[in-house]
């Protein structure tokens, strides 16, 4: 690992404190970070390849070009932290990584609240296609939106400054963005413990291939990744920070990797082996007429109609 010394003055500034998954080293972080690059590339064409397929058969299910785009975002990661590994010196390289690292999750918290939306919808439609419970779940995107741009912004502004009142600011607004960050991505497994529990409407609708609750056991197994995830990012973030030189446990390589790449290469897999591209398919204007069983036929278009959908159709 390299010293302190080694890095310029600034800035951008070194961090004194402890991270995540530490410096990388040639010897283990290359190779192991090289096979999960493999693993995103494999998994950005796998999904690449199922969105060009299905759309030839005018199927379009944005979610799987989303997923290809999150391989992508992630293969840019692993190879910064490749990068990292032979210029130890090079800050920027760390703040990209950093950032990286962080945003690109979000994609699969929005897509796991777009699905349970959809279950929501099929089981309970007079809830789920409420214009109330549209406005409330674009209001949720639209917070984290704000948040990860506060998130960032904090994570630069905390390379460049030495200010002990300004890097402690940084810190409690980052705590703020990692809780929300969290409380997103338990909110599909809280619509499914309302939907589920009651009872089912008298009129229930249907969409895509499969019964609901082979949906709901996807969504449950990719939303528990996903709060393994998050949940560990803000519960490392509360805890107070160690030196460089005195990592805690949490912050080596194998609790990185373990709770990083590890459960994200699982969720994708799980996606694809599962073909949520067919479990999750909806028709292209069940936002417009609020009902997945009447898409197709004819109807009015009203002002309103654009809060009654989800976001990815």
């Amino acid at each position: 690992m390299a010293s302190l010394s080694s890095f310029p003055k600034g800035p951008p500034y070194a961090s004194t404190t402890a991270t995540v998954g530490g410096v990388p080293t040639k010897t283990l972080d290359v190779p192991v970070t090289a096979v999960f690059l493999f693993l995103y590339v494999c998994l950005a064409a796998t999904n690449a390849t199922i969105f060009r397929l299905n759309r030839r058969k005018y199927h379009k299910f944005i979610i799987s070009a989303l997923l290809g785009g999150f391989c992508n975002v992630r293969t840019i990661t692993c190879s910064l932290r490749i990068a990292w590994a032979f210029n130890l010196d090079n800050v920027s390289l760390v703040i990209a990584a950093e950032i990286l690292l962080l945003a690109g999750n979000l994609i699969l918290y929005i897509i796991n609240l777009v699905f349970a939306q959809r279950i929501l919808r099929a089981r309970h439609p007079e809830i789920g296609w409420d214009p109330w419970l549209g406005f409330i779940l674009k209001g949720l995107y639209a917070v984290i939106g704000f948040v990860l741009v506060m998130v960032i912004s904090t994570i630069v502004l905390s390379y460049y400054t030495l200010d002990e009142h300004t890097l402690k600011i940084c810190r409690d607004i980052y705590l703020f963005g990692s809780s929300y960050i969290f409380f997103f991505a338990t909110l599909p497994i809280a619509i499914l413990l309302y939907a589920f529990p009651r009872r089912p409407s008298p009129k229930p609708q249907h969409f895509g291939s499969g019964s609901t609750k082979i949906k709901a056991l996807v969504l449950l197994a990719s939303s528990s990744l996903c709060i393994l995830i998050a949940g560990s990012r803000a519960v490392t973030t509360y805890m107070t920070p160690r030196p460089t030189g005195s990592p805690a446990w949490y912050d080596s390589k194998a609790a990185f990797y373990c709770f990083g790449f590890g459960p994200e290469v699982l969720l994708l897999l799980l996606f694809v082996t599962a073909r949520v591209d067919l479990l999750f398919q909806i028709p292209d204007d069940s936002s417009k007429v609020r009902s997945f069983e009447k898409a197709g036929e004819p109807e009015a278009e009203s002002p309103v109609d654009a809060t009654k959908g989800d976001i990815l159709g």
